[in-house]
Protein backbone atom coordinates (compact mmCIF):
# COMPACT_ATOMS: atom_id res chain seq x y z
CA UNK A 1 0.00 0.00 0.00
CA UNK A 2 2.72 2.13 0.49
CA UNK A 3 4.19 1.94 -2.69
CA UNK A 4 0.90 3.15 -4.81
CA UNK A 5 1.00 5.84 -2.26
CA UNK A 6 3.99 7.10 -3.02
CA UNK A 7 3.54 6.11 -6.91
CA UNK A 8 0.61 8.35 -6.72
CA UNK A 9 2.00 10.79 -5.23
CA UNK A 10 4.93 10.72 -7.97
CA UNK A 11 2.21 10.75 -10.37
CA UNK A 12 0.17 14.01 -9.32
CA UNK A 13 3.39 15.80 -8.65
CA UNK A 14 4.30 15.39 -12.41
CA UNK A 15 0.52 15.94 -13.90
CA UNK A 16 1.58 19.40 -11.55
CA UNK A 17 4.39 19.84 -13.84
CA UNK A 18 2.71 18.87 -17.33
CA UNK A 19 -0.09 20.89 -16.65
CA UNK A 20 1.96 24.28 -15.56
CA UNK A 21 4.60 23.59 -18.31
CA UNK A 22 1.45 23.41 -20.87
CA UNK A 23 0.56 26.53 -19.96
CA UNK A 24 3.98 28.28 -20.05
CA UNK A 25 4.18 30.54 -23.03
CA UNK A 26 7.89 29.02 -24.15
CA UNK A 27 6.34 25.24 -23.72
CA UNK A 28 8.67 22.48 -25.81
CA UNK A 29 6.82 22.15 -29.38
CA UNK A 30 6.38 18.19 -28.53
CA UNK A 31 4.87 18.55 -24.98
CA UNK A 32 1.30 18.53 -26.48
CA UNK A 33 0.94 16.01 -28.85
CA UNK A 34 2.87 13.82 -26.28
CA UNK A 35 0.77 14.63 -23.77
CA UNK A 36 -2.20 13.86 -25.99
CA UNK A 37 -0.76 10.12 -27.18
CA UNK A 38 -0.50 9.16 -23.35
CA UNK A 39 -3.80 10.49 -22.32
CA UNK A 40 -5.27 8.34 -25.74
CA UNK A 41 -3.07 5.62 -24.95
CA UNK A 42 -4.77 5.31 -21.44
CA UNK A 43 -8.15 5.40 -22.34
CA UNK A 44 -7.26 3.21 -25.27
CA UNK A 45 -10.20 0.65 -25.84
CA UNK A 46 -8.25 -2.46 -25.32
CA UNK A 47 -8.56 -1.90 -21.84
CA UNK A 48 -12.49 -2.54 -21.57
CA UNK A 49 -11.78 -5.77 -23.67
CA UNK A 50 -9.58 -7.13 -20.92
CA UNK A 51 -9.91 -4.83 -17.98
CA UNK A 52 -7.18 -6.56 -15.93
CA UNK A 53 -4.25 -6.31 -18.62
CA UNK A 54 -5.40 -2.38 -18.76
CA UNK A 55 -5.39 -1.83 -15.39
CA UNK A 56 -1.70 -3.21 -14.74
CA UNK A 57 -0.94 -1.48 -18.08
CA UNK A 58 -2.04 1.84 -17.38
CA UNK A 59 -0.77 1.69 -13.57
CA UNK A 60 2.73 1.11 -15.05
CA UNK A 61 3.11 2.67 -18.47
CA UNK A 62 0.99 5.52 -18.09
CA UNK A 63 2.89 6.79 -14.96
CA UNK A 64 6.25 5.90 -16.49
CA UNK A 65 5.60 8.23 -19.85
CA UNK A 66 4.54 11.01 -17.49
CA UNK A 67 7.41 10.99 -15.65
CA UNK A 68 9.70 10.59 -18.77
CA UNK A 69 8.34 13.38 -20.01
CA UNK A 70 8.96 15.47 -16.86
CA UNK A 71 12.52 14.59 -16.99
CA UNK A 72 12.59 15.35 -20.60
CA UNK A 73 11.30 18.93 -19.99
CA UNK A 74 13.58 21.81 -20.04
CA UNK A 75 14.85 22.44 -16.57
CA UNK A 76 12.97 25.76 -16.24
CA UNK A 77 10.17 23.83 -16.71
CA UNK A 78 10.55 21.04 -14.05
CA UNK A 79 10.62 23.32 -10.97
CA UNK A 80 7.04 24.81 -12.12
CA UNK A 81 4.00 23.85 -10.16
CA UNK A 82 0.22 24.97 -11.03
CA UNK A 83 -1.10 27.26 -8.20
Amino acid sequence: MKKIALLWKLVRSDLRVLLAALRHPDRPGWLIPAIALVGLYAIDPFNFAVPFVGVVDDGVLVPMALHLMVRCLPTQFRHLRCQ
